[in-house]
């Protein structure tokens, strides 16, 4: 699972009106678990008045991507009718890094079990739509730091690999990569051969 993935491009809202009772779909990228709940707080802060915030998320749960949280809460709805279909949806796409949060002011009308299923279900559809879906891998940091004359050579490398980087230039120069986790190991390889290991890697 350390290869790419798919996750929503951007965070985005939808809603409408289902009988009397709003529903607000809430969906963002988030990168780790701990960044899901802290937007999930987020949302059920902002909408306190609400009568339920449905949340569900997946998120990759260590740098390899080797292990998969997923997380749903039914928030008072019948079990079964919320967490589980807003779950699903991130479920059906193959999302993974993605935290929603369905918001529910109760306009008076019993939707069913089967109304909720359909609405928290369309929530999320509808603002991972809105989103969009994009492809993602996972990246590392990488720091590389050289003297002033082997900088030349390792700033051209990053740009030929097309990497993100930051140069600072100090006393040595200190490159910070961003780079895809499956090629650090290949990149740091070609920076340690083009210094002939004068590179210091970390």
């Amino acid at each position: 699972m350390s290869g790419a993935y798919r996750t929503v491009a951007e965070p985005a809202t939808a809603e409408f009106v289902v009988q009397g009772s709003q529903f607000i779909g809430h969906v963002r990228p988030v990168g780790s678990v701990s960044a899901a709940d802290e937007f999930i707080d987020a949302v059920r802060v902002e909408y306190a008045d609400a009568t339920h915030n449905v949340p569900a998320y997946r998120v990759r749960a260590d740098a390899d991507g080797d292990f998969l949280r997923e997380y749903a809460s039914d928030e008072g709805e019948p079990s079964g009718s919320a967490g589980k279909p807003a779950l699903n949806v991130l479920t059906q796409r193959d999302l993974e890094n993605c935290a929603v949060v369905v918001t529910r002011y109760y306009g008076g009308t019993n939707l069913g079990i089967g109304g909720l299923v359909r609405a928290y279900s369309r929530a999320v559809k509808e603002a991972v739509e809105r989103a969009g879906i994009v492809e993602e891998r996972p990246h590392e940091q990488v720091s590389i730091t050289v003297e002033y004359d082997d900088s030349g050579t390792v700033r051209s490398i990053l740009e030929s690999e097309g990497c993100e980087f930051d140069a600072d230039y100090a006393a040595t120069v200190t490159f910070d990569v961003r780079v895809p986790v499956a090629e650090g190991d290949a990149l740091r390889d070609r920076i340690r051969s083009a210094t002939s290991g004068r590179a210091d890697l970390g």
